[in-house]
């Protein structure tokens, strides 16, 4: 129940409307963090499909000059890239409670 609540709070605050409007320069900075984070969780062997989607979104959306887009699908792919570095990392330790003794 804690992992689900901090993945939703984890997403909440990365999905929060800015107040104003994105350029090229904050595209390109918050995809290279979600990209980093991508990376990250592909060493852990656990990146998520839906996070290769929001990378692929906010490269789509910067390319068409939608920077408040870009910037959005950008910080979205980082919050699911975090979120599946939270996953591997919990549950690196959490199958020995389930494991039949």
């Amino acid at each position: 129940m804690k992992r689900s609540f901090a993945l939703a709070i984890l997403l909440a605050l990365s999905l929060a409307p800015s107040a104003r409007a994105a350029n090229e320069a904050d595209y390109k900075a918050a995809y290279a963090a979600a990209e980093a984070a991508s990376k990250e969780a592909a060493g852990m062997r656990n990146q998520w499909t839906v996070t290769v989607s929001a990378l692929a979104a906010a490269k789509r959306a910067a390319d068409g000059g939608d920077f408040d887009r870009a910037l959005a699908a950008a910080k979205e792919a980082e919050a699911l890239a975090k979120a599946s570095i939270f996953q591997a990392t919990s549950e690196k330790e959490a199958w020995k409670a389930m494991e039949i003794r």
